[in-house]
Protein backbone atom coordinates (compact mmCIF):
# COMPACT_ATOMS: atom_id res chain seq x y z
CA UNK A 1 0.00 0.00 0.00
CA UNK A 2 1.48 3.40 -0.95
CA UNK A 3 2.68 5.60 1.90
CA UNK A 4 1.93 9.33 2.06
CA UNK A 5 5.30 9.86 0.40
CA UNK A 6 4.47 7.33 -2.33
CA UNK A 7 1.04 8.80 -2.97
CA UNK A 8 2.58 12.26 -3.24
CA UNK A 9 5.23 11.13 -5.73
CA UNK A 10 2.67 9.36 -7.90
CA UNK A 11 0.29 12.32 -7.90
CA UNK A 12 3.00 14.83 -8.75
CA UNK A 13 4.63 12.83 -11.56
CA UNK A 14 1.23 12.56 -13.22
CA UNK A 15 1.12 16.37 -13.38
CA UNK A 16 4.42 16.75 -15.28
CA UNK A 17 4.20 16.30 -19.03
CA UNK A 18 7.00 14.66 -21.03
CA UNK A 19 7.43 17.93 -22.92
CA UNK A 20 8.02 19.83 -19.67
CA UNK A 21 10.62 17.24 -18.68
CA UNK A 22 12.34 17.39 -22.06
CA UNK A 23 11.40 13.84 -23.06
CA UNK A 24 10.54 13.21 -26.73
CA UNK A 25 7.06 11.74 -27.20
CA UNK A 26 6.68 8.90 -29.69
CA UNK A 27 3.59 6.75 -30.07
CA UNK A 28 0.67 6.51 -27.68
CA UNK A 29 1.35 6.95 -23.95
CA UNK A 30 -0.90 5.03 -21.57
CA UNK A 31 -0.05 7.04 -18.47
CA UNK A 32 -0.75 10.62 -17.47
CA UNK A 33 2.42 12.60 -17.00
CA UNK A 34 5.77 10.87 -16.53
CA UNK A 35 6.42 7.15 -16.22
CA UNK A 36 8.17 5.86 -13.10
CA UNK A 37 11.28 4.91 -15.02
CA UNK A 38 11.43 8.39 -16.57
CA UNK A 39 11.33 10.04 -13.16
CA UNK A 40 14.07 7.70 -11.96
CA UNK A 41 16.26 8.39 -14.99
CA UNK A 42 15.90 12.17 -14.70
CA UNK A 43 16.58 12.06 -10.95
CA UNK A 44 19.66 9.88 -11.36
CA UNK A 45 18.39 6.93 -9.31
CA UNK A 46 17.54 3.36 -10.27
CA UNK A 47 14.04 2.53 -11.46
CA UNK A 48 13.82 -0.20 -8.82
CA UNK A 49 14.65 2.25 -6.03
CA UNK A 50 12.09 4.76 -7.25
CA UNK A 51 9.47 1.99 -7.42
CA UNK A 52 10.21 1.14 -3.78
CA UNK A 53 9.72 4.79 -2.83
CA UNK A 54 6.40 5.08 -4.62
CA UNK A 55 5.10 1.81 -3.20
CA UNK A 56 6.04 2.73 0.35
CA UNK A 57 8.81 0.15 0.73
CA UNK A 58 11.48 2.74 1.46
CA UNK A 59 10.53 5.70 3.64
CA UNK A 60 13.97 7.16 4.31
CA UNK A 61 15.40 8.62 1.08
CA UNK A 62 18.35 10.94 1.44
CA UNK A 63 18.03 14.69 1.13
CA UNK A 64 20.01 14.47 -2.12
CA UNK A 65 17.45 12.08 -3.60
CA UNK A 66 14.55 14.26 -2.43
CA UNK A 67 16.14 17.36 -3.96
CA UNK A 68 16.58 15.52 -7.26
CA UNK A 69 12.95 14.35 -7.23
CA UNK A 70 11.76 17.87 -6.42
CA UNK A 71 13.66 19.16 -9.44
CA UNK A 72 12.24 16.51 -11.78
CA UNK A 73 8.70 17.00 -10.49
CA UNK A 74 9.03 20.78 -10.88
CA UNK A 75 8.06 21.53 -7.29
CA UNK A 76 8.06 25.08 -5.99
CA UNK A 77 9.79 25.91 -2.70
CA UNK A 78 6.71 25.30 -0.53
CA UNK A 79 5.89 21.94 -2.14
CA UNK A 80 9.56 20.92 -2.02
CA UNK A 81 9.59 21.62 1.73
CA UNK A 82 6.43 19.55 2.08
CA UNK A 83 8.07 16.64 0.22
CA UNK A 84 11.08 16.75 2.52
CA UNK A 85 8.74 16.80 5.53
CA UNK A 86 6.94 13.69 4.28
CA UNK A 87 10.22 11.79 4.29
CA UNK A 88 11.21 13.00 7.76
CA UNK A 89 10.30 11.50 11.13
CA UNK A 90 6.57 11.45 11.79
CA UNK A 91 5.54 13.87 14.54
CA UNK A 92 4.20 12.43 17.75
CA UNK A 93 0.45 12.16 17.55
CA UNK A 94 -1.27 15.12 19.12
CA UNK A 95 -3.75 14.53 21.87
CA UNK A 96 -7.30 15.09 20.77
CA UNK A 97 -8.21 18.51 22.11
CA UNK A 98 -10.24 21.57 21.28
CA UNK A 99 -8.29 24.42 19.80
CA UNK A 100 -8.23 27.22 22.34
CA UNK A 101 -8.40 30.81 21.19
CA UNK A 102 -6.40 33.23 23.36
CA UNK A 103 -8.80 35.70 25.05
CA UNK A 104 -6.80 38.66 23.77
CA UNK A 105 -7.26 37.53 20.17
CA UNK A 106 -11.00 37.14 20.67
CA UNK A 107 -11.17 40.71 22.01
CA UNK A 108 -9.13 42.00 19.07
CA UNK A 109 -11.41 40.35 16.51
CA UNK A 110 -14.49 41.85 18.16
CA UNK A 111 -13.08 45.40 18.03
CA UNK A 112 -11.59 45.42 14.51
CA UNK A 113 -13.49 47.73 12.08
CA UNK A 114 -12.83 45.27 9.24
CA UNK A 115 -14.17 41.78 8.49
CA UNK A 116 -12.08 39.49 10.68
CA UNK A 117 -12.26 35.92 11.89
CA UNK A 118 -10.01 33.24 13.36
CA UNK A 119 -9.47 29.80 11.83
CA UNK A 120 -7.81 26.66 13.20
CA UNK A 121 -5.46 24.22 11.46
CA UNK A 122 -8.39 22.40 9.85
CA UNK A 123 -10.00 25.72 8.89
CA UNK A 124 -12.63 25.57 11.64
CA UNK A 125 -13.97 29.05 12.46
CA UNK A 126 -13.13 29.84 16.09
CA UNK A 127 -14.29 33.47 16.22
CA UNK A 128 -15.73 36.09 13.87
CA UNK A 129 -16.85 39.70 14.15
CA UNK A 130 -20.22 40.99 12.87
CA UNK A 131 -18.74 42.49 9.69
CA UNK A 132 -17.19 39.13 8.75
CA UNK A 133 -20.57 37.49 9.25
CA UNK A 134 -22.16 40.22 7.13
CA UNK A 135 -19.68 39.38 4.37
CA UNK A 136 -20.53 35.68 4.71
CA UNK A 137 -23.24 34.40 7.08
CA UNK A 138 -21.27 31.14 7.27
CA UNK A 139 -18.42 32.94 9.05
CA UNK A 140 -19.55 32.07 12.57
CA UNK A 141 -17.91 30.04 15.35
CA UNK A 142 -18.49 26.36 14.68
CA UNK A 143 -18.37 26.73 10.90
CA UNK A 144 -15.67 25.26 8.70
CA UNK A 145 -14.27 27.07 5.68
CA UNK A 146 -13.69 23.90 3.65
CA UNK A 147 -17.12 22.45 4.28
CA UNK A 148 -18.85 25.75 3.56
CA UNK A 149 -16.99 26.57 0.35
CA UNK A 150 -17.40 23.07 -1.08
CA UNK A 151 -20.88 22.14 0.12
CA UNK A 152 -22.89 25.33 0.71
CA UNK A 153 -24.47 26.81 -2.43
CA UNK A 154 -24.81 30.28 -0.93
CA UNK A 155 -21.13 30.34 0.03
CA UNK A 156 -20.18 29.06 -3.40
CA UNK A 157 -22.10 31.93 -5.01
CA UNK A 158 -19.92 34.46 -3.16
CA UNK A 159 -16.88 33.51 -5.23
CA UNK A 160 -16.91 34.36 -8.96
CA UNK A 161 -13.82 32.13 -9.35
CA UNK A 162 -15.16 29.37 -7.15
CA UNK A 163 -13.03 26.47 -8.38
CA UNK A 164 -9.84 28.54 -8.08
CA UNK A 165 -10.80 29.53 -4.54
CA UNK A 166 -11.39 25.86 -3.73
CA UNK A 167 -7.98 24.85 -5.13
CA UNK A 168 -6.16 27.46 -3.03
CA UNK A 169 -8.14 26.49 0.07
CA UNK A 170 -7.31 22.78 -0.29
CA UNK A 171 -3.62 23.49 -0.90
CA UNK A 172 -3.51 25.72 2.19
CA UNK A 173 -5.29 23.07 4.25
CA UNK A 174 -2.72 20.44 3.23
CA UNK A 175 0.13 22.77 4.18
CA UNK A 176 -1.47 23.60 7.54
CA UNK A 177 -1.92 19.95 8.53
CA UNK A 178 1.46 18.87 7.15
CA UNK A 179 2.35 15.32 8.03
CA UNK A 180 0.03 15.16 11.04
CA UNK A 181 -2.52 13.08 9.15
CA UNK A 182 -3.40 11.02 12.21
CA UNK A 183 -5.27 14.02 13.63
CA UNK A 184 -8.87 12.81 14.18
CA UNK A 185 -10.33 16.14 13.04
CA UNK A 186 -8.32 15.93 9.81
CA UNK A 187 -9.49 12.35 9.16
CA UNK A 188 -13.13 13.27 9.82
CA UNK A 189 -13.08 16.32 7.54
CA UNK A 190 -11.23 14.72 4.61
CA UNK A 191 -13.52 11.68 4.79
CA UNK A 192 -16.67 13.78 4.79
CA UNK A 193 -15.58 16.01 1.90
CA UNK A 194 -14.21 13.12 -0.14
CA UNK A 195 -17.62 11.45 -0.04
CA UNK A 196 -19.63 14.62 -0.63
CA UNK A 197 -17.60 16.53 -3.24
CA UNK A 198 -16.07 15.19 -6.48
CA UNK A 199 -14.15 18.47 -6.84
CA UNK A 200 -12.60 18.06 -3.41
CA UNK A 201 -11.55 14.49 -4.26
CA UNK A 202 -9.91 15.67 -7.46
CA UNK A 203 -8.09 18.58 -5.82
CA UNK A 204 -7.00 16.52 -2.82
CA UNK A 205 -5.51 13.88 -5.14
CA UNK A 206 -3.22 16.51 -6.70
CA UNK A 207 -1.26 16.97 -3.44
CA UNK A 208 -0.87 20.70 -4.07
CA UNK A 209 0.65 22.70 -1.22
CA UNK A 210 0.41 26.45 -0.62
CA UNK A 211 1.17 28.46 2.51
CA UNK A 212 -1.78 30.14 4.18
CA UNK A 213 -0.84 33.67 3.18
CA UNK A 214 -2.19 36.98 1.95
CA UNK A 215 -4.10 37.24 -1.32
CA UNK A 216 -6.51 39.43 -3.27
CA UNK A 217 -10.02 37.97 -3.39
CA UNK A 218 -13.11 38.83 -5.40
CA UNK A 219 -16.60 38.43 -3.96
CA UNK A 220 -20.06 38.67 -5.45
CA UNK A 221 -22.10 39.83 -2.47
CA UNK A 222 -25.91 39.65 -2.67
CA UNK A 223 -26.34 43.06 -1.00
CA UNK A 224 -23.47 45.23 -2.23
CA UNK A 225 -22.40 43.51 -5.44
CA UNK A 226 -18.82 43.00 -6.59
CA UNK A 227 -16.11 43.41 -3.95
CA UNK A 228 -12.35 43.11 -4.28
CA UNK A 229 -10.64 42.79 -0.91
CA UNK A 230 -7.14 42.08 0.32
CA UNK A 231 -6.87 39.13 2.68
CA UNK A 232 -4.22 38.81 5.35
CA UNK A 233 -3.58 35.63 7.36
CA UNK A 234 -1.55 36.17 10.52
CA UNK A 235 -0.35 33.41 12.83
CA UNK A 236 -1.62 33.83 16.39
CA UNK A 237 1.43 33.59 18.64
CA UNK A 238 1.49 30.81 21.22
CA UNK A 239 -0.86 28.57 19.21
CA UNK A 240 -0.45 25.54 16.99
CA UNK A 241 -1.36 27.01 13.62
CA UNK A 242 -4.33 29.22 14.56
CA UNK A 243 -4.65 32.14 12.13
CA UNK A 244 -6.22 35.58 12.35
CA UNK A 245 -7.80 36.40 8.98
CA UNK A 246 -8.59 40.01 8.04
CA UNK A 247 -10.15 41.38 4.85
CA UNK A 248 -9.41 45.00 3.93
CA UNK A 249 -10.05 47.19 0.88
CA UNK A 250 -7.63 49.53 -0.84
CA UNK A 251 -7.94 53.02 0.59
CA UNK A 252 -10.38 55.21 -1.32
CA UNK A 253 -11.57 52.35 -3.52
CA UNK A 254 -15.10 51.45 -4.52
CA UNK A 255 -14.71 48.34 -2.38
CA UNK A 256 -14.02 50.56 0.65
CA UNK A 257 -17.32 52.39 0.07
CA UNK A 258 -19.17 49.11 -0.35
CA UNK A 259 -17.65 47.70 2.82
CA UNK A 260 -18.82 50.82 4.69
CA UNK A 261 -22.30 50.25 3.29
CA UNK A 262 -22.19 46.60 4.33
CA UNK A 263 -21.17 47.61 7.86
CA UNK A 264 -24.13 50.02 7.97
CA UNK A 265 -26.54 47.34 6.80
CA UNK A 266 -25.16 44.89 9.37
CA UNK A 267 -25.53 47.46 12.15
CA UNK A 268 -29.10 48.22 11.07
CA UNK A 269 -29.94 44.51 11.07
CA UNK A 270 -28.44 44.13 14.54
CA UNK A 271 -30.48 47.10 15.81
CA UNK A 272 -33.67 45.65 14.31
CA UNK A 273 -33.01 42.29 15.95
CA UNK A 274 -32.34 43.93 19.32
CA UNK A 275 -35.54 45.99 19.01
CA UNK A 276 -37.56 42.91 18.09
CA UNK A 277 -36.21 41.03 21.10
CA UNK A 278 -36.88 43.95 23.41
CA UNK A 279 -40.53 44.15 22.27
CA UNK A 280 -41.23 40.51 23.12
CA UNK A 281 -42.71 39.72 26.53
CA UNK A 282 -40.09 38.35 28.86
CA UNK A 283 -40.58 34.64 29.68
CA UNK A 284 -42.63 34.38 32.83
CA UNK A 285 -44.02 37.93 32.57
CA UNK A 286 -47.75 38.09 31.85
CA UNK A 287 -49.24 41.13 30.16
CA UNK A 288 -52.67 42.36 31.16
CA UNK A 289 -55.33 43.36 28.70
CA UNK A 290 -58.32 45.50 29.45
CA UNK A 291 -58.93 47.55 32.57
Amino acid sequence: MPSELGAFLQARRELVTPEEAGIPVTGVRRVAGLRREEVAMLAGISADYYLRLERGRDLNPSLQVLEALARVLRLDDDTRAYLIGLAGPKPRRRRTHRETLPPGTAKLVATLPLPAFVEGRCLDVLAANPLATALSPRLVPGGNRLRDVFLDEAERALFPNWETACAYLVAGFREAVGTDTDDPRFIELVGELSLASPLFRRLWARHDVRPRAGAVLSFHHPQVGELTLNREKLLVSGTDGIMLVVYHPDAGSEAADKLTLLASLAAQYSDDVDLSRASRPHPGVHTRSGP
